[in-house]
């Protein structure tokens, strides 16, 4: 389990929203076979911004640290950058949906088929099973132009997005692991694409649901994997199937 009171990760008003995760069966599989998430490196999750601070940051920064003399404050800054660039291949995250129901948005970008699914599950259910080294928390949506990110703590840039990701809702599982040998950081270690961790998938899941129009034979196939690796969790077919009443 986490640190409770981690300052940079902000816990969501209700321990038990929903949180989803929408994946081929592949991921899916995966999942089952190691029992475990998978954290996908911050710098190949797609937004080149991962990771980054705002212009507010860069623009606010002589004003907020006036009191440094001016090329101390920018050779500082500038080792800062190379340092804020070279943590994200070393920073791993688990994203999330929360959402107290599905989301068509969501099965569109990340379940890229009909032969995928979503699994379901909770904050509270997640925080309870990871380790002390996952930090857990929301992402909180801001304009890159004009709002000040905050600084002082290495995850700060990884729980902060750009308004444009704002439909996501985001949770995120965090874990830094940087190559220290003998006390030190080795700035030559290559870093993996991405880390696994073992959870109790059992205890996780509270539900699976089958992608929208995928056939009858799909959903039998899920339930016999699940029946495979002892997984006992109600498996239904998405909502957004449903016929219309007209």
């Amino acid at each position: 389990m986490p640190s409770p009171d981690h300052p940079v990760f902000t816990k969501p008003q209700d321990p038990n929203v929903p949180i989803w995760r929408y994946m081929d069966f592949t991921k899916f599989v995966s999942m089952l076979e190691n029992s475990a998430l998978y954290f996908c490196r911050s710098d190949l999750l797609g937004d080149p911004f991962e990771g980054s601070f705002s212009k507010a940051n860069d623009m606010m920064r002589p004003p907020v640290y006036k009191d440094i003399p001016e090329e101390k404050r920018s050779k500082f800054f500038g080792q800062q950058a190379d340092f804020n660039k070279w943590q994200r291949q070393w920073t791993f995250i688990s994203c999330w949906h929360m959402n107290h129901y599905e989301s068509a948005a969501m099965w569109k970008l990340y379940a890229k088929t009909n032969e995928a699914v979503a699994v379901r599950s909770s904050f509270s259910r997640l925080c309870e099973l990871v380790d002390e080294s996952t930090h857990v928390g929301c992402v909180e949506y801001i304009d890159f132009e004009s709002q000040w990110l905050p600084e002082g703590n290495a995850f700060y840039p990884f729980v902060h997005k750009r308004l444009s990701f704002a439909h996501e809702n985001e949770l995120r599982a965090v874990i830094q692991k940087f190559p220290i040998v003998n006390s030190r950081i080795d700035s030559s270690a290559i870093p993996p694409l991405g880390i696994t961790r073992s959870i109790d998938i059992s205890k996780l899941f509270s539900k699976i649901y089958i992608a929208t129009t995928s056939p009858e034979w799909f959903k039998v196939l899920v339930e016999n994997i699940c029946c495979k690796y002892s997984l006992k969790v109600p498996i239904v077919q998405s909502s957004l199937d449903a016929d219309p009443i007209f």
